[in-house]
């Protein structure tokens, strides 16, 4: 198993984002967001269905790894999540072309295994539905490797994972552990390894004897910040990145605090996935480290302002966020 340069994350929660933007779509620019790429420089995202996406050539002694199924088809089967979560995954200016860092690096990969990537959009538990069954390859949707996960799935990692607390702009909160979430509403996607880390914080709490965490279960994120706005809910639990956009580009939110998705002493991992033992693990890892060799892997997170989430090797199955209690 190959190594990665790795930030530890620290028991505290830091507020400083990952992802830092400027202004909002410009509609009289073809549809674009300025984005930080990195300490001092910008870039504008684009926004608009002609993406002009980094490609990278097929490399035969990676692409002659693949399983000869894949081969013999030729197509990778892609899957990624249906709800909008830019600058990740989400459709473009023509609300039907779907764009984001995911896409982009899912297609890279694909063309250095000298596949045709064909792209599936469903919701979040599908994918894993979808997995399991063998009618995908593959997922690139912001799947965050965990010690439970690893059991059904094979990972190819590929970025660091990072979550962020969004609350109303103003809210004068500040989350730097499981107290500070005491007695709040709590909105968080199930399934996901931030569900894991509010149930946690909330015995915590009890264990303390402070009021639980009342978590409430959004699927979409639209509904989400609309809950968020209205007082429905206090805090949002989601992908960093996702937060910070959200709240550049609208005004209406901000981050309060971020949190490794392995918890406060290992750094999560975003990573490729597919059914353990499907043959694919060490092709899309391989793979993975040719574009970070190559420099368009770096290019890509460039491009959606994600430089500071980027990963020197994609490892197979590293430690991941540990199971419940342990």
């Amino acid at each position: 198993m190959s190594t990665t340069a790795r930030r530890i994350a620290v028991p505290a929660l830091g507020l400083a984002s990952a992802l830092v933007l400027a202004a909002c779509a410009n509609p009289t620019d073809g549809g674009t967001a300025e984005v930080a790429a990195g300490k001092g420089t910008t870039t504008k995202i684009n926004l608009s269905p002609d993406q002009h996406r980094i490609t990278t050539p097929q490399v035969a002694s990676i692409a002659a790894e693949v399983p000869e199924k894949i081969r013999k088809r030729g197509t990778l089967e892609i899957v990624d999540s249906s709800g909008s979560a830019a600058p990740l995954g989400f459709h473009a200016t023509d609300n039907k072309t779907v764009i984001g860092v995911e896409p982009d690096l899912a297609y890279l990969v694909a063309g250095v295994l000298g596949l045709k990537p064909h792209l599936n959009t469903v919701s979040w538990e599908n994918i894993f539905v979808g997995l399991d069954s063998a009618k995908y390859d593959v997922g690139f949707s912001n799947i965050t490797v965990t010690e439970e996960r690893k059991e059904k799935y094979d990972f190819a990692t590929y970025r660091e994972d990072n979550l962020g607390f969004s609350t109303k702009k103003g809210s004068g909160l500040k989350v730097t552990g499981p107290a500070d979430l005491a007695g709040q509403n709590v909105a968080v996607s199930s399934g996901t390894n931030q569900e894991k880390l509010l149930v946690e914080w909330s015995k915590e709490n009890e264990k303390a004897g402070r009021k639980p965490i009342h978590i409430k279960y959004y699927q979409d994120e639209s509904d989400t910040y609309l809950a968020l706005r209205s007082g429905r809910i206090d805090v949002y639990v989601g992908p960093n990145p996702t937060a910070a956009y959200h709240a550049a580009t609208t005004g209406e939110t901000e981050v309060v605090g971020t949190y490794s998705g392995a918890g406060a002493t290992l750094q999560g991992l975003i990573a490729a996935t597919t059914k353990k033992d499907s043959g694919l693990a060490k092709p899309l890892a391989d793979a993975l480290n040719h574009v970070i060799e190559n420099g368009t892997y770096a290019k890509v997170l460039k491009r959606w302002g994600l430089s500071d989430e980027a990963v020197t090797k994609s490892e197979i199955n590293p430690p991941g966020l540990p199971k419940a209690g342990k």
